[in-house]
Parts: structure tokens; C-alpha cells; sequence
């Protein structure tokens, strides 16, 4: 299994027994989706490797506590200590609407209400405070914030995202 068929689901933060459980720090707003999980890919060095699940249940709010099979003391689950977990993309939930995946809009034109096509999302710059569209239009690059504010709608079909974006912003890149 790649990465690239896989999405981010945590990391493995802690131990939580000395019989090698573990607790996974979710990155998802539903960690209640994750709870009933058979197995998980974990990235050891360049390489995702599967592991079944023996048994996990929510432990506060974003923390998965997970016993593996593979994983029998502290010094098996210090191995994996810090690693990501990472689960097929098939297994993402569909969503509709205006949300969405920030690989899934790749590729999509962008819609402005005033400047019309803007240009096609090339990525998602979320290593900022705020995720933003990295767009490309005409060899120019443009940085379109990602909120709820400014998105008006989710043309999955078309892929096509139509927003309202501040006034200037627009102005700034392409008249220049």
C-alpha cells in the first residue's frame, strides 16, 4: 500500500499499558467513525505496514486506546512509538455539499461570482493557519483562502468550486 492511497488518520502518542496498548491521537473532527477499526497501515521507516486490531475503544475525546495483535509488551509498542497511521482512501467517508476532502478538489476549476474562472487548484497549502487553494491560472499563482465564507458551492460533477472572494483579492494577483 502507497501513501498516496492512504489519508492521514494519527499518530500513536503514548503507551497505555504494560501489555503494549496504545494510544493513537486522531486527526479527524468524527474520531467515533474510528472506533470499531479491523486494522490500520503503520509507516516504519519508508514503508506502511498492515496491523490488526485486537481491540480499541475512545479514550477522551480525539484519543483511540488500541490493543494489537502484533503488539504483546511496552518494548513491542515502543517500536512503533510515534508513528502515523494511515488508512485506505476508500474507507474515508463520502461527504456532500460544500464539504470536502482537500485531496479530493484537486484538479478543480475555480469559479469567482465577480472574475469568473480564476484558475485550477494545483494543491491545499494547509501548513498555515489557514488552509489555503494553491491555484494556477495562466502561469500565475493565486492564494485563495479555504472557508466557509468565501465558498459557495461544490460542483462535484463539473468538478468545479464556485466562491466569493474579499474584494481585491483576485485584483492583487491578476492585474499586475
Amino acid at each position: 500500500m502507497l501513501k498516496s492511497d492512504c489519508f492521514y488518520l494519527g499518530k500513536i502518542v503514548s503507551k497505555y499499558s504494560f501489555k503494549g496498548e496504545v494510544l493513537i491521537k486522531l486527526d479527524t473532527d468524527e474520531p467515533e467513525e474510528y472506533e470499531n477499526l479491523e486494522s490500520v497501515f503503520i509507516s516504519l521507516g519508508n514503508n506502511l505496514v498492515p496491523f490488526f486490531i485486537k481491540k480499541s475503544s475512545l479514550h477522551k475525546s480525539t484519543l483511540l486506546r488500541v490493543r494489537f495483535e502484533e503488539i504483546a509488551d511496552e518494548s513491542d509498542a515502543d517500536r512503533i512509538m510515534g508513528s502515523e497511521i494511515y488508512l485506505p482512501l476508500t474507507m474515508l467517508p463520502k461527504l456532500t455539499g460544500n464539504k470536502f476532502y482537500f485531496h479530493e478538489v484537486i484538479g478543480f476549476t475555480l469559479i469567482d461570482s465577480v472574475h469568473g474562472d480564476i484558475g485550477i487548484i494545483e494543491s491545499v497549502n494547509d501548513t498555515t493557519s489557514q488552509a489555503l487553494f494553491e491555484v494556477l491560472k495562466d502561469g500565475t499563482q493565486l492564494l485563495i483562502p479555504i472557508n466557509d465564507e468565501i465558498i459557495t458551492k461544490v460542483d462535484r460533477d463539473n468538478k468545479t468550486i464556485y466562491v466569493t472572494t474579499p474584494l481585491g483579492l483576485v485584483d492583487l494577483y491578476l492585474n499586475n
